[in-house]
């Protein structure tokens, strides 16, 4: 194995600080794994790994030869993609929100795959906060503001959403006209994976946003059992559009004060600054932002 191919196992070991899942991520034997690092340390005369029985971490020589590697492989990486028509190869992992998935990634997928043959694509699926770089994660899709990460973001689209309820639940408690009139009523609480609390709803009165947290009966932590909550009546919920675009054609679902729309949801693309010049990563991301161009009516891209 040359030694750009060793900085690669090294970097993917201090990655996943486990020999066994980094070479299980590069398809190569266990002992490959670790013949490799043997003749890195051999050939650079420190120790660059510290190994328990648990746990793999970079010495701080480690650390240091860590960093290197990174900025050779991303320059290596794009240079091969600038020159001579290559295209990227290899795994690309990705973590995105199921909803968010189905709708907009995987209709165009085949396509994408198509033009670039060379690559495999992982998908993970959640809305949780990501370790990517222990995870061996390439890139996450995220809906909604987003916090201090340290990771890199690129703001891919704009969401429209809508504020809904079935006609059984309006039948029962009324239909509001203003959100004052939202008095009354009951939301379904969807519980926000970042603080633990209901999402409020929000509403654009006179410029202005205004938050309403509404009582609630059922709470859920799922977008799938969310829309699900509200076709049985049991309260308001606010959603993307495209999540409930068929139920509002249906008149399963109710569309709530659009004189009152809430604010545009944002959806990020958040990688790691160590791969921010992945050729893998760049061409996903352009290819993403393409997609959610594609479906104007539900999101409005940036």
């Amino acid at each position: 194995m040359d030694r750009f191919d060793a900085m690669r196992v090294f970097t993917r070991i201090v990655e996943r600080r486990s020999f066994t899942l980094a070479a299980q991520d590069l398809g190569l034997p266990r002992s490959t794994v670790t013949e490799v690092v043997q003749q890195l340390e051999a050939r650079v005369g420190v120790r660059l790994l510290q190994r328990t029985t648990r746990h793999v971490t970079p010495t701080l020589d480690g650390e240091a030869y860590h960093r290197r590697c990174l900025a050779i492989i991303a320059d290596v990486e794009d240079a091969d993609a600038a020159f001579g028509d290559a295209k990227p190869k290899g795994l690309l992992r990705v973590d995105v929100h199921g909803t968010l998935a189905r709708h907009f990634l995987l209709p165009g997928l085949p396509a994408f795959l198509e033009r670039y043959p060379g690559l495999e694509l992982h998908l993970g699926e959640g809305d949780r906060l990501v370790d990517l770089v222990r995870e061996g994660v390439d890139c996450v899709l995220r809906a909604g503001d987003l916090q201090d990460s340290g990771m890199v973001a690129r703001r891919v689209a704009m969401l429209a959403e809508a504020t809904c309820a079935s006609p059984a639940y309006l039948a029962r408690e009324g239909i509001p006209r203003t959100p004052d009139e939202l008095d009354g009523h009951r939301m379904i609480g969807f519980v926000s994976s970042a603080t633990g609390n209901f999402l409020p709803l929000e509403f654009i009165v006179a410029g202005v946003l205004r938050r309403i947290t509404l009582p609630a009966t059922v709470s859920v932590v799922n977008a799938e059992t969310n829309v699900m909550a509200a076709r049985l009546g049991l309260g308001i919920i606010q959603v993307p559009r495209y999540h409930v675009e068929a139920d509002l054609r249906a008149g399963t679902l109710v569309e709530l004060l659009p004189e009152f729309p809430p604010d545009l949801m944002p959806v990020s693309l958040l990688y790691p600054h160590s791969r921010q010049l992945s050729p893998r990563v760049r061409v996903f991301i352009e290819w993403l932002t393409r997609e959610f161009a594609r479906h104007a009516g539900a999101a409005r891209s940036l």
